[in-house]
């Protein structure tokens, strides 16, 4: 295994940029995942990662070697694909083996390696089929089981579980962690899904328009988002934002919300007397309180059997809450919530950046 470096990274199509100076360290033997809206570029940077696309200007390393013209076979890097890439008219075995087969390794060798790479992977009954005799889990671990017997440097997965049905995602999920806390290979994994990030990533790379938000693991992002596009995009449902200006009383900071409401923050005399801020607070740290300070109307109810999904506006602005139990609420129906200060954020209203 090795680390993985990318120093200015940038890329640029014709006259158009799409990475604009990319700098990101991945420890050796870490899962770190790119995650970010469609077009932000996460894509992108993990092709010229393997190899697949030219660097415009910037460095790559692997370990300690620059890699921005090596070919891909020379980085030692295995990638799995999203549309699985298996040639249909082989086996699962020929396909497991095919590169080596290309790199001409001993028989006995790609033989053992298939064949652990088949026993950790559940395959081993279904050497002898074709890919069109495969669910599209199987075929995912085929293309997993393809990677693992090159036995790489670098996993590099491409959106992998995105083909597959809600139930497989979340089981396959499950399988590729435990692949990894087993082989601890440096892997870089990209997704659109933040659940997929939250739950598999050690590190969270957030992207947006070719430029990193934020950088960390997945608690520290959810708890201390750096702006208001991380705030929103990790984290489901998104975090509440609640428009107000900043008031300071006692020696303590309150956002005045446009209903009049105030809401307390968990930092003291932060931000200047007037100033356009947004409150953001998590679904689940809002709570039933018949003197809470926010009185909102209920519009959706949702129960989930363990959790209770609740859509309500507060004035004009829509919020979601989260309750950990059941509740017994109608639509239309006005209750009175309290926002947790502890877990309450200030983002400056201009700028989308926390206050601190």
């Amino acid at each position: 295994m090795a680390s993985v470096t990318l120093r200015g990274v940038k890329k640029s199509f014709q006259d158009t940029e799409i990475l604009h100076g990319v700098d990101i360290d991945i420890a050796e033997g870490s899962f770190t995942v790119l995650v970010g809206p469609s077009g932000c570029g996460k894509s992108t940077l993990l092709r010229m990662l393997a190899g697949l696309e030219e660097v415009t200007s910037g460095e790559i390393y692997i370990g300690d070697k620059v890699v921005n013209n090596m070919q891909p076979k020379e980085r030692d890097i295995a990638m799995v694909f999203q549309n699985y890439a298996l040639y249909p008219h082989m086996t699962v075995r020929d396909n497991m083996s095919f590169s080596l087969k290309l790199a001409k390794a001993d028989k006995a060798d790609s033989d053992s390696r298939v064949k652990r790479a088949a026993e950790i992977l559940g395959l081993t009954d279904l050497l002898e089929r074709y890919p069109r005799q495969l669910s599209g889990g199987q075929r995912q671990r085929v293309a997993m089981g393809r990677a693992i017997v090159r036995d790489p440097q670098v996993f590099l997965f491409d959106e992998p579980l995105s083909n597959l049905d809600a139930k497989l995602r979340v089981q396959m999920r499950t399988e590729i962690k435990a692949l990894h806390q087993r082989l601890k290979t440096t892997s870089v994994y990209v997704t659109h899904d933040q659940i997929e990030a939250m739950t598999m990533g050690d590190q969270i790379v957030v992207m947006r328009d070719g430029r990193i938000e934020q950088v960390g693991g997945p608690l520290e992002l959810y708890e201390n988002p750096v702006n208001t596009f991380v705030a929103g995009f990790i984290g489901s449902p998104a975090m509440n934002m609640l428009p107000g200006k900043v008031r300071h009383s006692d020696g303590k900071t309150y956002v005045e919300l446009h209903d009049g409401s105030r809401v307390m923050s968990k930092q003291r005399q932060v931000g200047q007397e007037g100033q356009e801020v947004l409150f953001g607070t998590r679904p689940e740290h809002l709570s039933i309180d018949s003197t809470g300070e926010l009185s909102v109307l209920a519009d959706v109810i949702e129960p989930t059997g363990a959790d209770t999904f609740v859509t309500c506006s507060l004035g004009s602005t829509q919020m979601s809450v989260v309750f950990h139990h059941r509740v017994d609420l109608n639509p239309g129906q006005r209750v009175q919530l309290r926002a947790n200060p502890e877990h309450s954020h200030l983002f400056d209203a201009k700028t989308g950046f926390v206050i601190k």
